[in-house]
């Protein structure tokens, strides 16, 4: 995926880490989508469907009565972020209190999708990536014909991409002495 100066990481450039966007997006849960209607700024969250298997694809799907996938269906360009927070980071600082993240962030453009057989193998696959192993017939029903119709699905063609993490310890001035005031450590979220 291109990066490009758009994506490039300004703040904390050493943090940028293009290489585990797939990863990123495919670990995550909510999908913040950023867009501009009428001149006013909106952002926000989805559940949404990737696969790193056909990595310039991002689903999106909600009511179609939504605003943001109407608006999204027309081509307006979007940004869509997904980020995972590992952990917290507690200083003996205030201002050096922080917290681990990874954190991807994608620039593109979305067609509506209205096949009801691309519909459900979508859907379908977005069950199994919230839920892995339930079968649609097993664990589920299957949508009675035509009633995937009530929900809007939206494909995101990535155009550009990147991403950043933060990691470690925190960095406050006196965080490594265990003798100074106050207390310092990362309550780490992959280990709750």
């Amino acid at each position: 995926m291109k990066l490009t100066e758009r994506t490039r990481i300004r703040n904390h450039p050493e943090r940028a880490v293009p290489e585990e966007t797939e990863e990123i997006l495919s670990q995550g849960m909510v999908a913040h989508l950023g867009f501009i209607q009428d001149g006013i700024p909106f952002v926000i969250p989805f559940s949404y469907h990737y696969d790193a298997d056909t990595p310039d694809l991002l689903y999106l799907h909600g009511s179609v009565r939504s605003r943001a996938l109407k608006h999204m269906a027309s081509g307006a360009p979007v940004c869509i972020t997904v980020t995972l927070t590992d952990g917290l980071v507690y200083s003996r600082k205030a201002m050096n209190h922080s917290m681990n993240y990874r954190c991807a962030t994608v620039f593109g453009v979305a067609r509506e999708i209205t096949d009801e057989a691309e519909k459900f193998d979508l859907f379908d696959k977005m069950v199994q990536r919230y839920f892995p192993g339930r079968t649609v017939g097993h664990d589920y029903n299957s949508p009675a014909s035509g009633g995937l119709g009530a929900t809007a699905l939206v494909e995101v063609k990535i155009a550009e991409w990147n991403a950043k993490a933060r990691r470690g310890n925190p960095t406050g001035p006196d965080d490594d002495k265990p003798d100074a005031l106050g207390s310092a450590g990362v309550i780490d979220f992959r280990e709750l």
